[in-house]
């Protein structure tokens, strides 16, 4: 059976689309600006977003679980699993930045084989799905050749992600050694490595909907992502990234993490 039907497919980018309404709506609008009980902000677009692909998945496909991190989790055993981002990056859409993304993950048997990474106010789409190239707004889009972290340009949220001391200096030891670091760019940076403009993002403090839906997209264009221990992301792994265009960067940043 295929994984992931081209019915499956259109579905996606009808839930991208209904999301980014949303956005369009209430982006560049004084919008109250809630603090969740994790210290992060919450708009009203971040719930009407997930709350749309909630109902059309309801409608449409009302066998498949969803883990959402606005409105929660429901039928995680289900064989198809749609994991909702509806603004990564809330802090950009309140500030006014087009930096955020909508994150759509599918999990087939708990394995990531679909994500979308969608940035409506730009017009922007990438869409990775397994065993097929990944898509930018309907073209084929590949990572750059980048073997070495001295020629790497990383992109982080934040530096304050890091939480521990351990965390801190293993990024510490990362930064020492690429080219050059900007920050702030949420998921949208790995939609970047996937075409070919950033080579390296290394994060820590995220959730599974954070990391799921960017797997197909950035190793659909050649790129590799893990946790910190070379571990593929889950529902249950440890949820510190390292996303890289380049498989050889990979395997390098991996090995400064642990302190080499």
């Amino acid at each position: 059976m295929e994984r992931v039907p081209s019915a499956l497919v259109s579905f996606a980018h009808r839930l991208a689309d209904a999301a980014g309404e949303i956005q369009k709506r209430w982006f560049r609008t004084p919008v109250a600006v809630d603090t969740k009980p994790d210290a992060s902000p919450v708009t009203i677009a971040d719930r009407e977003a997930e709350a749309v692909m909630r109902e059309l998945v309801a409608r449409h496909r009302p066998e498949d679980g969803i883990l959402g991190e606005e409105h929660g989790r429901e039928r995680l055993e289900a064989e198809y699993v749609w994991v909702f981002d509806p603004i990564d990056g809330t802090k950009s859409f309140v500030s006014g930045r087009p930096l955020f993304a909508t994150l759509i993950g599918l999990l087939h048997e708990g394995r990531p084989v679909m994500g979308v990474i969608d940035q409506a106010i730009l017009g922007e789409r990438w869409i990775g799905v397994l065993g097929r190239p990944t898509l930018f707004n309907g073209r084929p889009c590949r990572t750059r050749p980048c073997p070495e972290l001295s020629r790497a340009l990383l992109s982080c949220t934040s530096p304050q992600m890091f939480a521990s001391t351990a965390e801190r200096a293993a990024f510490e030891r990362v930064l020492g050694r690429v080219r050059q670091a900007i920050w702030g760019g949420d998921a949208y940076a790995s939609g970047l490595v996937a075409a070919g403009f950033l080579d390296l993002v290394v994060e820590a403090d995220l959730e599974p909907y954070d990391v799921l839906p960017l797997v197909p997209v950035i190793e659909g264009a050649g790129g590799r992502v893990s946790d910190w221990q070379g571990h593929p992301p889950g529902l249950a792994a440890d949820q510190r990234m390292v996303a890289a265009g380049d498989p050889r960067l990979h395997a390098q940043a991996l090995a400064v993490l642990a302190g080499g």
